[in-house]
């Protein structure tokens, strides 16, 4: 079976194309002092994935507030979900202080929102 902290490792790597789709660069963002940061992750594990399973993962954005986002995701294998799960995210500068999400980011996340 697939260690359940490894999931973590998915999310992120699905949220990371999901920007990179969008056309937003996390490290182009970093650059222009915008970063986010889990504040909350909910993860329910309906069946197990084991090594070797090919898994898919649909993500998108339910909820886009003035500093925070919320990831959803889905993770498929063979057409079945197996594990569903929601990333909050707070926007925040170098410091860590929270920000409002700049506008062009905000646009693109209206873009694969629910």
């Amino acid at each position: 079976m697939v260690y359940y902290g490894n999931y973590l490792k998915f999310l992120e790597e699905a949220r990371t194309d999901a920007l990179e789709q969008l056309g937003l660069s996390v490290k182009k963002l970093a650059d222009e002092d915008t970063l986010f940061v889990v504040r909350r992750q909910e993860i329910d594990y309906d069946a197990p994935a084991k090594y070797g399973d090919v898994l898919d993962i649909k993500t998108w954005f339910s909820k886009i507030g003035k500093a925070s986002v919320d990831f959803e995701y889905e993770i498929f294998r063979d057409g079945k979900i197996i594990t569903k799960a929601r990333t909050t995210m707070v926007c925040v500068d170098s410091k860590i202080k929270a920000k409002p999400i700049p506008s062009p980011v905000r646009d693109a996340f209206a873009k694969l929102s629910r």
